[in-house]
């Protein structure tokens, strides 16, 4: 059985989709529960209850309280059909904090340098924001892109990581 919890940040709510080996399957800053559940892969989809907290509660708190590689070691849950996907998003865990890349050498990183569509698909296609930190890749110009949960969580994210 899936469990969630849902903590109050300063971009407003983050709810985190937990299995019971704690691996994060879905997260992101909404209270939508059902939201986050459609983002999980059917082979990892399994019913839900409300909890207080989850494992990676603690982790999220000491991230925004400023540790910012306290998020890299909780484990992801994240599946698709295609190669490139699941390769791209353990990728994505590599980008530090601070350091943001374009699509282009998200791609590159990728070891597809011409796939910057693709790559830019596994960022919009990411189901556990922060933790596979798709808010770390931007537009080829450095401008914001796109993000699920908006552009102001993208932008205040960026900014908390990069110590503005």
């Amino acid at each position: 059985m899936l469990k969630y919890s849902t903590m109050d940040t300063p971009v407003g709510p983050f709810t985190l989709v937990v299995s019971a080996a704690g691996a994060v399957r879905a997260a992101g800053f909404t209270t939508d529960v059902p939201e986050l559940l459609s983002l999980v892969h059917p082979m990892l989809l399994e019913p839900a209850r409300a909890v207080d907290a989850t494992e990676a509660d603690e982790p999220v708190r000491a991230y925004l309280d400023g540790d910012l590689t306290a998020i890299d070691a909780v484990p992801v849950e994240q599946h698709t059909a295609g190669a490139f996907m699941r390769h791209a998003w353990r990728v994505m865990r590599s980008i530090k904090p601070g350091a943001p890349v374009t699509y282009t050498a998200f791609a590159e990183l990728s070891g597809r340098p011409a796939a910057v569509r693709a790559a830019a698909a596994a960022c919009a296609r990411n189901p556990v924001a922060l933790f596979t930190p798709c808010h770390r890749v931007l537009r080829t110009d450095g401008s914001l892109g796109g993000y699920r949960w908006g552009l102001e969580v993208k932008e205040w994210l960026l900014k908390h990581e990069s110590g503005d």
